[in-house]
């Protein structure tokens, strides 16, 4: 039994994981900071007029215009009246909701860059 230390005193001391023969623990212990970090984005409750200008945009695109799509060929008197042709009625009445979403998408763009 060469392998054994001759007394307790001097065998390696195994109290736990990471305790090294010094006495010293090298494990990872997490110190919290004295104060929590500041929040630099805006919450999830922050719901102002931007999101509603974004939601008022999809409901125009989604619902408004399709529907006024379907109601063109009743409201014959109404394009002429604007000196529109029914073509071209049905050339700028799907560009609005696209030029809509792109201005927001490229204003969201900018606005979340700027943050």
């Amino acid at each position: 039994m060469a392998n054994e230390p001759a007394s307790p005193a001097d065998a390696p001391s195994r109290d736990g994981p990471g305790d090294d023969a010094d006495g010293t623990d090298d494990t990872y212990v997490h110190q919290p900071r004295s104060s929590p970090p500041r929040q630099a984005r805006p919450t999830d409750n922050d719901f102002d007029w931007r999101g509603w200008l974004l939601v008022g945009v999809v409901v125009f695109s989604f619902l408004v215009v399709p529907t006024a799509i379907l109601y063109l060929p009743q409201a014959q008197s109404l394009i002429a009246s604007l000196g529109l042709t029914m073509r071209d009625a049905y050339l700028v009445l799907p560009l609005l909701p696209a030029f809509l979403l792109g201005a927001v998408a490229v204003w969201a763009a900018v606005r979340t860059r700027s943050n």
